[in-house]
């Protein structure tokens, strides 16, 4: 009997994107009778257990342990389960080797904003490639990122499948509780992800002593100093909070009771804080470039990340305007369920079926 098999060995301790994907849509895969690869034992389902060394919550030590496990044991446990296929939730799988794969592409940032001694632009320009090259078929989150894909690796764009990101809608939802005064941002402090600039569009709006700036996401070592300093500079170090990592439960009420999620980076590969934010009811400033006007669709204020006066003039709009708001929360609740779990697993289903 054909056999699929899925690595799971890169889900992790505190989600962030790749892990939410790997989580959310491998339950569909029961119809094609997969087996789990992962380093737990999952319930109600056929499993594979592999060493649990393998994520990032061991750091860069537990990425290149898994890329020698991927490239060396991986294919062995392909051959002793009798495999016809390989899903991988992001682009790794063994090269030169008999296995058969379809992956998951999420985006090419580490290309277009490369970071000096930094192993994933390598990783990118040279490890990736050759595993799209070798790939039956290639998934990503939006057609963004599927033009990249062929711009960047000439891949022709008849081997890509542009499969849309969803959300939890039990998890995020409408809460109906008070707002409170406080603009959010969700997300790494890269700096393709325009923190600098939302943190000087959030001083220069009139009246911005009466708001604040929350900040929820990995503190940085190389990051996050330099935007404390910006902080302290522009003499708002008590409006501005720092909230670090947010568990997964805490999230729903941090955001249903923003004023907005602001969201201005320079590029995403589909950008999941804006679809959680819009399903809760809450109002979204982001970006007219890249994936996110795809996720925002009409349904969010579209601004130029690079210009901060346009973030500024956003933000004060939406705190000044109560029918905006109202516009925006409704809207983007509507919106928000054109995307879904079942619709990406089951799509995500229907194009693995063609390879087994």
């Amino acid at each position: 009997m054909n056999k699929i098999i899925v690595n799971l060995s890169v889900i992790n301790t505190k989600p962030t994107g790749i892990t939410t994907y790997a989580n959310n849509i491998f339950p569909y895969f029961k119809f094609l009778n997969a087996t789990l690869l992962t380093s737990r034992i999952i319930p109600d389902y056929t499993c594979y257990l592999v060493p649990a060394h393998l994520t990032a919550d061991q750091g860069r030590k537990g990425h290149f342990n898994r890329l020698i496990w991927t490239q060396f044991q991986l294919p062995k446990i392909y051959k002793n389960l009798k495999s016809s296929l390989l899903f991988s939730p992001l682009p790794e799988a063994p090269l030169y080797t008999k296995c058969r794969f379809v992956v998951m592409y999420h985006d090419l940032i580490p290309l277009r904003f490369p970071k000096s001694f930094s192993p994933l632009t390598p990783y990118h320009r040279y490890y990736v490639p050759q595993v799209l090259k070798q790939a039956k078929h290639i998934i990503c989150n939006s057609y963004a990122t599927a033009k990249d894909i062929t711009d960047f690796y000439q891949i022709s764009i008849h081997k890509i499948t542009s499969i849309p990101l969803a959300y939890d809608s039990t998890h995020f939802r409408f809460l109906n509780l008070p707002k409170s005064n406080y603009f959010l941002y969700i997300g790494r402090q890269d700096l393709y992800k325009n923190i600098q600039r939302l943190i000087a569009a959030f001083a220069a709006l009139p009246n911005s002593s009466d708001y604040e700036l929350w900040l929820a996401g990995p503190s940085d070592s190389r990051y996050t100093p330099v935007l404390k300093a910006q902080v302290d500079r522009l003499g708002i170090t008590h409006q501005v909070k720092f909230l670090d990592y947010i568990p997964d439960s805490e999230l729903p009420k941090i955001i249903n009771q923003a004023i907005a999620l602001v969201f201005p980076s320079l590029w995403e590969g589909f950008g999941l804080p804006v679809l959680e934010a819009m399903a809760c009811g809450t109002p979204v400033i982001t970006s007219n470039l890249s994936s996110l006007p795809e996720v925002a669709g009409d349904a969010a204020i579209l601004i130029n990340p690079h210009n901060t006066g346009e973030i500024t003039e956003a933000m004060q709009a939406i705190a000044t305007d109560s029918g905006l708001r109202s516009h925006l929360s409704s809207q983007g609740i509507i919106h928000s369920q054109q995307f879904s779990w079942e619709k990406t697993g089951k799509a995500t289903v229907e194009v693995l079926s063609r390879y087994i």
